[in-house]
Formats: structure tokens, sequence, C-alpha cells
């Protein structure tokens, strides 16, 4: 396997009472703010466990003092978000980072089954393909693994939607690159996700 492999979190700092505001009919504000928190530790601490180099991709920037409440680890890269929308900053991370390693997997902080060992896998799989997903149950995606990046897989899409694997998946085979797909995941996004959360998780909130 490579040890040439990036992979970027994108995350938002979460902040009281703007962090998985839709859990909050469940939750409340501070518990729907605690499971954020949660799920960023989460994130970070099995992207560090797959030995890679990780980049955390943050709004606000990184010298914004609210990132040092979290207590991260030191060994994280860290970026700032570029502007537009969510596909011109996953577009410009991509291209940074790929201008420097050999492979890059996004992801984001919302999914508490992507673990160090489906990391590593997803990574593996490039091996042998131009792209690895895995997807998210309410179509969007949970990590998304390159070689090489195109604008067509990040532009005109209708992100936290439905149709964001589809169509990413479309254009991955209009690009005529190898897609290996592995099972999906799910995200913690609504109430109704609560059930997915891994033992023990609702008990620290």
């Amino acid at each position: 396997m490579p040890t040439d492999t990036l992979i970027i979190i994108f995350a938002k700092f979460p902040a009281r009472d703007m962090a998985k505001t839709r859990l909050q009919p469940a939750l409340g504000i501070e518990g729907s703010t605690s499971m954020a928190r949660q799920l960023l530790s989460h994130s970070v601490e099995q992207a560090v466990a797959t030995g890679f180099s990780v980049e955390l991709c943050v709004s606000p920037a990184p010298n914004d003092p609210c990132w040092q409440m979290l207590n991260l680890p030191e060994s994280l890269q860290w970026s700032a978000q570029a502007d537009g929308d969510l596909g011109l900053r996953m577009l410009t991370a991509s291209q940074q980072a790929l201008s420097k390693f050999e492979q890059v997997l996004l992801i984001g902080t919302d999914c508490p089954s992507l673990t160090e060992t489906r990391i590593q896998g997803a990574a593996q799989q490039l091996e042998q393909s131009d792209a690895v997903m895995i997807p998210a149950s309410d179509g969007g995606y949970v990590l998304l693994g390159f070689k090489q990046i195109h604008a067509d897989l990040f532009s005109d899409i209708e992100w936290s939607t439905a149709s964001v694997a589809a169509v990413t998946r479309q254009r991955i085979k209009a690009l005529d690159w190898s897609l290996i797909l592995l099972n999906p995941l799910h995200d913690i996004d609504e109430p109704a996700d609560l059930k997915y959360l891994p033992v023990g998780w609702l008990e620290k909130i």
C-alpha cells in the first residue's frame, strides 16, 4: 500500500447552536453540540490511526482561537477551506494535495462507522482502481479517494442532497476512470440516524 497517501478531513468548528442543529429535537442544543464534537474527534482519531498523513481542512481558518479548545493531535496538518461551494473547496484542497501526495482520500465528520480499518481498506483499493467511494445511506458519500483530479467530480452538484453519490459516479464513468464502490455507511444527521451510533456514544453526551 502506498505510504504517499493524504487523508483530508473537511470540518467546520462545532460551535454551540450551529453544529448538528437537525439533531436538536432529540438531543437539545448542548447535546447536539457535544455530538458534533464527538464525531469530529472520532474522525480525526480514526484517520490518524491509519498511519497516513492527515490534513484537517477547516472553517474558520486554522489560526482562529476556537480550534485551540478541542485538543486535537499535534500530528495533524492544517489548511483553511477555500472560498466557494463545497465542490470548489474540495477541488482546491485536492489539487493542492496531489501536488505532494500520490493519492488522496476525502472524508467528512458525520460517520462514526468510518473506522481506521475501513479507511485503510479504501486506500488499498486505489492500488487497482482510479477511484474508490464509500457511499452514505442518504445518497451522499462518506469517503471519496482518487489518484488524479478533475473539476467535473465537484462542479454543478447539488450538495447535501440524495443525488450526490449517483452524480459523482456518473462523472467518474464519463471520465473513463475505474471505480471501486464499497459498502454504504450511515451519517448521523437526523434524529432517526441516532440508532446507527456505536454502543456508548449517547452516554458520553
